[in-house]
């Protein structure tokens, strides 16, 4: 069973270490220089900004974790391991249901990423060049059909 709770600042070195090994596993365009910079940025400022929500198994383990703003998914990454078994599902009913979000951005790159925001009913809605640091990745804007 997955329950899904607000993250506490004890949570957030294993939030970090759950997001690098996910973004490994989707990531493949990003540098080593990237992952040290988005890594140092979500453990010292991004993930207290935004306040994640944790999947959690029946023991207690992170399987993923949510953060919603106005709306819009920030983040949604699950552990590497436990894609494929609803944990991303499950956390995106959550951010649906409990924090209204209709959108997201996405790394274009991120082909996995990409597909699974079409397959449980999003739809590209427009794309800019550089990401949210500046970086040059490609975003696609992504909104909840109605």
């Amino acid at each position: 069973m997955i329950t899904i709770e607000k993250a506490v600042p004890g949570d957030f070195p294993a939030l970090v270490d759950l997001w690098e090994g996910s973004v490994r596993a989707t990531h493949d365009f990003l540098t080593e220089e990237d992952i040290a910079f988005f890594r140092n940025g979500l453990l010292n400022e991004w993930l207290e900004a935004v306040g994640p929500y944790c999947a959690r198994n029946d023991d207690g383990e992170i399987l993923g974790f949510v953060a919603v703003v106005e709306g819009n998914i920030e983040m949604l990454f699950i552990d590497a391991s436990r894609r494929g078994q609803g944990v991303g599902k499950a956390l995106f009913n959550f951010a649906r249901t409990s924090l209204q979000a209709t959108k997201v951005d996405v790394n274009e790159q991120n082909r996995q990423g990409v597909d699974f925001y079409r397959h449980i009913g999003f739809d590209v809605i427009g794309r800019s060049e550089k990401d949210s640091t500046g970086k040059p990745y490609p975003l696609l804007h992504m909104q909840l059909s109605a």
